[in-house]
């Protein structure tokens, strides 16, 4: 399928203003697309549509807060006010709660449940009839390894919100075939990012995890963009976090929830 008459494509990203975001957004821009950036810090956003425009792209910055509901119709109101038109969405926006489900805020449990699940569902529904109507477009689900795994205890809902996002793009991916529109879930594993520092764990994971198991959010993205140029309904960067994934598949549920617990403990989650 072909691209779009226009030079460029162009391609929203939430959560952009850092770690596999940001990471995204760089390559996409290589890759010849112009982009729409969101996140909550503007200042972040400047800097890296600045950084892009080196590179050639053009971006257009636009704050917003996903855990408020009425966000992903602002965001598609604003973009189309623009005139802008979206060939691509990434849906990146994410963070994770380690306290515990008791000792976290039902607030807290309803903007994780918001940001990561229920934005990047209205957010696909809102921007792909246009893209199936032009027979082309892009969208990358950023998932987790998490949600290939046993839900563990601590992070209680993370998994299971990324086992969701999973399941929701296959199902889409299968919808869409022959539309020209692509979906891909991509499930990184532990990516050298500020995501652990942001819910303050980055001690914890560093110590009990080795270096070998850590990729860099470059490398994740580019696996990404290139499963969803291939129209991979999933993809998992790294052979260690296919091994593991294919472990907690064929594995008992005693023996995988014994392991996913075992890794709890040595975070201190549980």
């Amino acid at each position: 399928m072909s691209l779009p008459s226009r030079s460029r494509p162009v391609v929203l990203i939430t959560g952009a203003s850092a770690g596999i975001g940001a990471a995204l957004a760089r390559v996409y821009a290589e890759k010849g697309w112009d982009l729409i950036l969101t996140a909550r810090r503007e200042p972040a956003l400047r800097a890296l549509a600045d950084e892009l425009a080196r590179m050639g792209a053009a971006s257009t910055v636009l704050t917003e807060d996903l855990a408020d509901p009425a966000a992903p119709r602002r965001l598609f109101d604003a973009i189309q006010s623009r005139g802008l038109t979206v060939d691509g969405l990434i849906n990146n926006a994410g963070f994770s709660r380690t306290d515990g489900f008791l000792n976290t805020d039902p607030a807290a449990h309803r903007a994780m449940i918001q940001v990561m699940l229920a934005a990047p569902v209205e957010l696909a529904r809102l921007f792909t009839p246009a893209m199936v109507d032009r027979g082309f477009g892009r969208i990358l689900n950023v998932a987790s390894l998490a949600g290939q795994m046993p839900a563990t205890g601590g992070d209680t809902l993370y998994g299971p919100i990324k086992s969701f996002l999973i399941k929701a793009s296959q199902g889409l991916h299968l919808e869409l075939l022959g539309t020209g529109v692509h979906v891909t879930a991509l499930c990184p594993g532990y990516t050298l990012t500020e995501f652990h520092d942001a819910n303050g764990t980055r001690e914890q994971v560093s110590s009990a995890y080795p270096a070998w198991m850590w990729q860099t959010a470059d490398h994740v993205a580019r696996v990404g963009y290139e499963a969803c140029e291939a129209n991979r309904p999933k993809v998992t960067p790294g052979a260690m976090n296919n091994l593991l994934a294919g472990l907690a598949k064929h594995l008992p549920d005693r023996v995988a929830l014994g392991m996913v617990g075992g890794h709890a403990k040595r975070l201190k989650r549980i």
